[in-house]
């Protein structure tokens, strides 16, 4: 593997997350992490990218307990997840996670849905987080669907509602675990631009995507994986236009042409 040194030269920046030599197998005996080890320092874009099966997505899971590993360590701003439960809210309360499907609660409004969470977790009181919520709803730019259930947006607007619902826990970390990949190709816009947008304002984010363009235009690094392997980790450029790795030339002819 390529081991590419993401470490700005300011010392005061430094990981906030640290994943080490990450194994995982399910019960059937597959081997899903083969030692997959990876830094993410704060304020970076880390792009994660692979062929399906390759186990990107069960790789970030990981960073938030969602799916549990056999051998290695993982530490979240400081915190090594473990076991131990209380840890592992800690992180969650840290790391903001956006799926491929949106997880809404169809019985609560727009509203609700993304004030819910730091009512219960944070402790925060209804006026706090309708006025959190009510922020991040402009952000995303679906405001005017507040009063709506779900049912009534279309995907990239719910999507674009489960972005403004997981930072309204104000995480540290932002995951997103093929966000657009459930959205019909008019919706993918409208919820990459948020993505970016979350980007410039130094956001620390890391995405499984197969969105070559918001790729090249937002990444930090690109992170290939394959096989339960991390094959290469370096700058967009050098990914998508000088490759180490044949594996990794093979992956690009195929999302390329």
């Amino acid at each position: 593997m390529t081991q590419f040194d993401p470490s700005p030269s300011n010392s005061a920046t430094e990981p906030i997350i640290i994943a080490q030599d990450v194994e995982k197998w399910y019960g059937n005996g597959f081997h899903a992490l083969k030692g997959v080890s990876l830094k993410v320092y704060k304020g970076e874009v880390v792009v994660i990218m692979g062929p399906s099966g390759s186990g990107k997505s069960t790789f970030i899971r990981t960073f938030n307990a969602l799916e549990p590993f056999q051998k290695g360590t993982i530490t979240v701003d400081g915190i090594k997840l473990t076991h131990n439960l209380k840890n592992i809210d800690t992180i969650r309360s840290e790391v903001g996670m956006v799926f491929q499907q949106f997880n809404l609660f169809p019985h609560l409004t727009v509203m609700d849905n993304v004030k819910l969470g730091p009512i219960y977790v944070r402790g925060w009181n209804q006026k706090k987080s309708i006025e959190i919520a009510t922020q991040l709803l402009e952000r995303v730019g679906i405001l005017h669907q507040a009063k709506k259930y779900p049912n009534q947006l279309s995907g990239g607007q719910q999507q674009r509602v489960a972005i403004a619902r997981a930072l309204a826990m104000q995480p540290k970390v932002m995951l997103f675990d093929e966000p657009t990949s459930a959205l019909d190709p008019e919706m993918i816009k409208e919820v990459l631009d948020v993505m970016r947008g979350l980007a410039d304002s130094g956001m620390t984010m890391v995405c499984v995507t197969h969105e070559v363009g918001f790729a090249k235009e937002v990444a930090d690094r690109l992170v290939f994986m394959a096989d339960g392997l991390l094959i290469e980790d370096t700058t967009p450029d050098v990914f998508f236009n000088n490759p180490n790795h044949e594996r990794t030339k093979k992956f690009l002819s195929q999302i390329l042409h």
